[in-house]
């Protein structure tokens, strides 16, 4: 009676399990991943190097390492990542490294579209990353990059910016959680986002608004990393 009953809960355990019920909508991403894995075991990592992980603005920044001299930097960003399919892949894109720091930013989980999440799910699916982080990664700190404000979702900027404030108080109650706020930056003085730091699509950044990114991102390491 004692094993059905424990096969029963292992089986509501793994039905229950995040990464499960998001694996078959991941799959797409599944070639990206594979390239990733390939650079794995042929680069070296740095050491005491900062691993930056997340979607295509992680992905894009070609300068990365120049930008965030002179912390060594691990590029490994993908696609459009959301943290459906970042949960996951977390273990293949993480598990692999040693670092000083993970730097993750993800910001497609609120676009407007019909699969939409909410803030506070967004908030959920943070929290199990942090579970899956600290399976290997007992002390390292996570740092989690605002979702950046910009005019190709401006009408579901109410909804990340929740998201936002959300993720940055639950950073405020963990030690090695730190939310790096991004906002006030990125918005002019007409409230609206600043069109020299993105591109013609109005969503990802040109080099000016990398350069911002950077400053912004290495004053919190020079602020919080011992």
């Amino acid at each position: 009676m004692k094993n059905l009953l424990f096969i029963a809960y292992s089986f509501i355990i793994l039905s229950c399990s995040p990464t499960r019920k998001f694996q078959e909508a991941a799959k797409s991403w599944e070639p990206e991943i594979q390239k990733l894995e390939a650079k794995d075991k042929v680069e070296k990592d740095p050491e005491n190097a900062i691993l930056y992980v997340g979607s295509s603005s992680i992905r894009l920044w070609k300068n990365i390492e120049k930008d965030m001299a002179p912390y060594p930097a691990i590029q490994r960003g993908y696609g459009g990542a959301k943290f459906t399919d970042l949960l996951v892949y977390a273990k293949r894109i993480i598990y692999p490294h040693e670092f000083r720091a993970l730097v993750v930013f993800v910001a497609n989980d609120i676009t407007g579209g019909k699969e939409d999440k909410t803030p506070r799910q967004v908030l959920g699916m943070f929290k199990s990353l942090e579970k899956i982080v600290r399976k290997k990664y007992k002390n390292q700190p996570i740092y989690f990059i605002a979702i950046t404000p910009n005019k190709s979702r401006w009408k579901v900027w109410p909804q990340a910016r929740e998201a936002n404030a959300l993720i940055q108080a639950y950073c405020k109650t963990k030690k090695n959680l730190q939310f790096i706020e991004t906002e006030a930056q990125y918005l002019g003085a007409d409230g609206l986002p600043i069109d020299e730091y993105f591109i013609s699509d109005k969503l990802h950044q040109t080099q000016k608004g990398y350069d911002v990114w950077a400053s912004i991102i290495k004053s919190k390491l020079n602020e919080t990393l011992k």
